[in-house]
């Protein structure tokens, strides 16, 4: 199946499942996973159609937007967000002291789960003068295992009251990744908890990161509007070896 049937074949999904919760699959954003893949697939990508794509480290989202810049001929002489853009989902786990690297490179941060990061992020604005403050979610913890990454449900709500004190941070809401040890519906029921409650401290943060390959119809179903969608869509990924 070509990179094209496939990602067809996922938006009929999407809008499937969207339309049996009784919701427009025009709200849903779907985010192409493209780690391990090189930036030549981001390309292809976006010729496609997508404007959304997460990375989930930092050197490689980098690397990513300096070769799409620095392509040669003509017809790449610009990274293709020029007229069309590209918007960079962060997706994955963050070091403060990479935070103004992602800040440079990323037009989202889904994962900011903690007061430290959200502070480096912020400080790193001292750098990045003129632009718009940073989208920022913050990550929910929705198993039992401290090493998953993620806020608690219980500081959920805490740390984004401290996102929302930082003037150089936007809040749009949660991200959070299903237990594997539990059904999807369950969990992200509890996130749609605390996208409530955080919705209630800004009504603008309304976006809930949730989903991927195969759970994004549970997702919907919660009120996910971002899905996650890595392999379905790319394909296996590359040999590293």
């Amino acid at each position: 199946m070509t990179l094209r049937a496939r990602l067809s074949a996922i938006d009929e999904r999407i809008a499937d499942a969207a339309r049996r919760a009784g919701r427009d699959p025009g709200e849903i954003t779907r985010i192409v996973v493209t780690k391990f893949h090189p930036a030549s697939l981001v390309r292809e990508l976006h010729e496609l159609g997508v404007r959304d794509v997460g990375e989930n480290r930092q050197q490689e989202m980098s690397a990513k937007r300096a070769a799409l810049r620095q392509a040669q001929g003509p017809e790449h002489a610009q990274e293709p967000e020029q007229g069309q853009p590209l918007r960079w989902h962060f997706i994955g786990q963050a070091q403060t002291n990479k935070a103004a690297a992602i800040r440079r490179d990323a037009d989202v941060v889904h994962s900011v789960d903690r007061v430290k990061l959200a502070d480096a992020l912020h400080r790193a604005a001292e750098t990045d003068q003129g632009r718009d403050p940073l989208d920022v979610l913050v990550q929910v913890n929705l198993s039992e295992d401290a090493g998953r990454g993620g806020s608690t449900v219980a500081d959920a709500q805490a740390l984004a009251e401290h996102v929302l004190s930082l003037p150089t941070l936007r809040l749009r809401g949660v991200m959070a990744v299903a237990p594997l040890d539990e059904q999807p519906a369950a969990a992200f029921a509890r996130l749609a908890g605390v996208a409530e409650r955080i919705r209630a401290l800004d009504p603008a943060a309304t976006w809930i990161s949730a989903g991927m390959t195969g759970d994004f119809e549970e997702a919907i179903d919660a009120g996910a509007t971002h899905l996650r969608i890595g392999s379905a869509i790319t394909g296996p990924r590359p040999d590293r070896g």
